[in-house]
């Protein structure tokens, strides 16, 4: 059996400059303001229309993610309707084949010490159902049907793309400190990754996080 940390990676999202001149061009056609275009007028414009509430506009760009985290957060993620997704199937894939190392992955809980009894306890517990599942595989069980028996905590990867008015509602309701704490795991370092690639479309959200940002325990 693996363990591992939960992370994300950006596949496709626009360079910031073309994305703020998109988010203008579309806008613009709102207030029949094209002339008043320039050079540097996107970000400015973009601003305003933030801070105005006018968030229709942003939904002309969008940006395509791969999560690897573990099933549970997943079906949080999966809530937002607004969003495409495309995950790894416990149908399918068989974690007994060789491309898997013949075991299961599993993500590490954030909340809980190593050197803890309730790591201990999970651990436990997860190698339990890592050997339940390859014992029923080698019933001549299918994926399929063995996969009942897989955990919460099981690796998986999920690729998520939606606009960027739907990222920025995903990522304010899950780097909240309410959130569960392995959705936040991977929401704040994912805000610190769009916020870098396009700050003013994220600094207000950025900016209500940035202390948790800096912990070590959310580092991307």
């Amino acid at each position: 059996m693996k363990i591992i940390a939960p992370s994300s990676e950006i596949l496709a999202m626009d360079d910031g400059e073309e994305l703020l001149r998109r988010i203008e061009v579309a806008g613009r056609v709102c207030y029949k303001s094209e002339d008043r275009i320039t050079r540097d007028s996107a970000a400015p414009f973009v601003a305003r229309i933030l801070a105005s509430g006018h968030h229709s506009v942003i939904e002309h760009v969008s940006a395509t993610v791969r999560i690897i985290c573990d099933r549970g957060v997943t079906h949080e993620l999966v809530r937002h309707r607004l969003a495409s997704f495309s995950q790894e199937s416990t149908r399918y894939a068989n974690y007994s084949k060789g491309k898997f190392g013949g075991e299961i992955t599993v993500i590490r809980p954030c909340f809980w010490p190593e050197d803890s009894e309730a790591f201990a306890l999970w651990r436990e517990a997860m190698e339990a159902a890592e050997h339940a599942y390859l014992a029923l595989l080698k019933t001549n069980a299918t994926a399929q049907q063995a996969r009942s028996v897989l955990p919460n905590s099981l690796k998986t990867e999920i690729v998520v793309t939606c606009n960027i008015r739907e990222w920025r509602h995903i990522l304010a309701l899950r780097c909240d400190g309410a959130a569960h704490p392995q959705m936040r795991e991977i929401a704040l370092p994912l805000l610190g990754k769009m916020h870098a690639r396009v700050p003013e479309l994220f600094a207000d959200l950025y900016g209500l996080h940035e202390e948790a940002l800096r912990r070590e325990a959310w580092k991307g």
